[in-house]
């Protein structure tokens, strides 16, 4: 069985140092939180990942969901682990204490979230989905459905999906073909077929809350006809207990690469009795609610897997041993050297480490934002967050996990013909972390939502908001002889960024085709110019800790070392992609469609 070590103390720096959680009165609810407080609750989430989560992720694969008289089975020991998580209160997290939830920051909950996702990410998902639904609902429900659905979600005692997919129409909502037809109370009848639904049907709890977009009667054609409701496996009395079963049921199981313990279901909804969250027609923007906590949520994916990926690869490299470095025998006492003294071996391990840990603190600003966004006193500083945690949104869905996935195939590079055999995980590691590549959007679909909603829409306000951040870092330590090996390939990969950004904007007025030709290459220019951003931080912050004299210098001189290596291998990567963009984008768009 593959290992699993939660980094407890790359969150502590980013939490204490980095972020400076514990120091922001501006913050509502911070105040209560304390360094005590919250290594405990981590603490406690690792321990339930690695005993109770990580036994079952292999197990879980291999047995996968089965679907038994219309009824998803879930793999053996899913349902007891479900029950000891919702017993020990993690769903509750970072719910709003009126229902139940523990009121804890976002910046806090993402780590959580990244521990799961790591020891096992099918199981994870079941949860993830209910707190995207409790978010929509939250966000955009009446009272009554507030009062109904909320607190139950919030503990976990029923379970949540979002239901956006139909077979005819992915990412293009306009084609979505789900009636609603009204009904007495304020009720809808619910009819049409979603595919691709994650955790449709389950036997982890007696109900599930399905949120499904659908039309009514005379919604207008396109998206601002879509409507959301929600609709529930078992109906609900008025008393709040279960009734008789809903119209609602899965098809089918899809027979998928990965994720084997999480049900990927075909939903079937026949006249299933639904209410409307939020107002006619205005669905769309409720379920992007749900939507931009599910992609959060994605981009923890791509850096779990990729961490636990990186810590098994790790430990088989000093294990293995096989030939002898190039300038000379490093172990005597050994037949042959550990493989981690070659050097591809250890590119590839640097690589992922450099990727987890600059990520891991990216994600951390970025559920500041959004924490930000819903809590600071000054309204002005609130919609700057928000608006910063938009723009980043495709980053972190679409260039966490690109980079992510490669990250685990490099992992399972390192163990060899050991790593295609399942005994040892790692190709089940690179088979779950690939759909994080597809779904909540496709990368490619990132990647245009960053260039023509984010970037082009508000005419590059917000990266110019960000810009500024990055600007100011670069003047305090640009004349800092100890910030040099970290300061330099920020500036550089800054450059690189803002000539893209004139590309992009120029081609916009010119040939808009040509922007989608760019997106990818230039999501990943900002997605690794926002980690050098991160890296230079967390390396001005690693030499303050040791000029003042930490205790735990080690910590602080690895820091340091990844961050030199992720500047020399990274950072350099954006003066390539700028000229993949100005060279190549044009040439894709006019080659011909009878050449391909």
């Amino acid at each position: 069985m593959p290992i699993y070590q939660a980094p407890m103390q790359d969150y502590q720096f980013i939490l204490q140092e980095l972020l400076n959680i514990y120091q922001k009165p501006e913050l509502q609810g911070f105040e209560e939180i304390d360094p005590e407080l919250i290594d405990a609750v981590l603490q406690g989430v690792a321990d339930f990942s690695t005993e109770i989560m990580l036994p079952i992720n292999g197990s879980g694969d291999v047995e996968g969901c089965r679907l038994e008289n219309g009824q998803v089975v879930t793999p053996q020991g899913f349902k007891d682990a479900y029950q000891q998580y919702i017993d020990n209160g993690w769903p509750t997290l970072t719910c709003d204490p009126e229902y139940g939830g523990q009121g804890l920051p976002e910046v806090v909950g993402v780590f959580a979230t990244e521990m799961k996702t790591a020891t096992n990410m099918a199981f994870a998902m079941y949860p993830g989905l209910t707190h995207g639904a409790y978010a929509a609902i939250h966000a955009h429900g009446n009272d009554a459905l507030k009062a109904k659905y909320l607190e139950k979600l919030v503990s976990g005692e029923w379970t949540g999906t979002m239901n956006l997919t139909e077979s005819h129409a992915g990412t293009d909502l306009a084609l979505l073909r789900t009636k609603a037809t009204p009904v007495a109370d304020d009720k809808y009848a619910i009819s049409g077929e979603k595919i691709f639904i994650s955790s449709g049907d389950h036997d982890l709890t007696d109900n599930i809350v399905h949120l499904v977009l659908a039309r009514l009667p005379d919604a207008p054609k396109g998206v601002k006809g879509i409507s959301l409701f929600v609709v529930p496996k078992l109906l609900i009395n008025d008393d709040g207990t279960l009734g008789e079963p809903n119209n609602v049921s899965a098809a089918s199981l899809e027979h998928k690469m990965g994720i084997h313990g999480n049900s990927t279901c075909v939903m079937n909804f026949d006249a299933a009795i639904g209410e409307l969250v939020g107002e006619p027609h205005q669905g769309l923007r409720a379920m992007f609610t749900m939507m931009n906590q599910a992609r959060l949520g994605v981009g923890l994916q791509g850096l779990g897997v990729s961490e636990i990926a990186y810590q098994n690869a790790l430990a088989y490299a000093k294990d293995r041993v096989q030939g002898r470095a190039l300038s000379g025998v490093k172990q005597p006492e050994q037949a042959a050297d550990s493989i981690l003294v070659h050097g591809d071996v250890r590119r590839m391990l640097l690589s992922q480490k450099a990727f987890n840990q600059g990520c891991r603190a990216l994600m951390g600003q970025q559920a500041l934002w959004l924490d930000e966004a819903e809590r600071h006193s000054d309204p002005l500083q609130a919609k700057s967050a928000a608006q910063l945690a938009a723009l980043f949104t495709p980053v972190v869905k679409g260039f966490v996990t690109e980079l992510g996935f490669k990250a685990c195939v490099d992992a399972q590079q390192v163990f060899g013909g050991h790593g295609y055999i399942h005994e040892w995980g790692m190709e089940q590691f690179v088979r779950d972390s690939r759909i994080a590549m597809i779904y909540e959007g496709t990368n490619g679909v990132q990647a245009l939502d960053l260039v023509g909603r984010k970037l082009l829409a508000d005419k590059g306000e917000t990266l110019k908001l960000w810009s500024e951040l990055v600007k100011n870092l670069i003047a305090a330590n640009s004349q800092q002889a100890a910030m040099k090996p970290y300061i330099t390939g920020l500036m550089s990969a800054a450059a690189d960024l803002e000539k893209a950004t004139n590309y992009i904007v120029t081609q916009a007025a010119r040939n808009p085709d040509v922007i989608g030709a760019a997106s990818m290459a230039y999501l990943q220019i900002l997605g690794i110019t926002a980690l050098a951003w991160m890296w230079t931080r967390m390396a001005e912050k690693a030499l303050q800790c040791l000029d003042e004299g930490a205790k735990n210098s080690a910590f602080y001189h690895d820091k340091l070392a990844t961050a030199k290596f992720f500047m020399g291998y990274w950072a350099v990567q954006t003066t390539s992609l700028v000229k993949q963009i100005e060279l190549a984008s044009e040439d894709i768009i006019e080659f011909a469609d009878s050449a391909f």
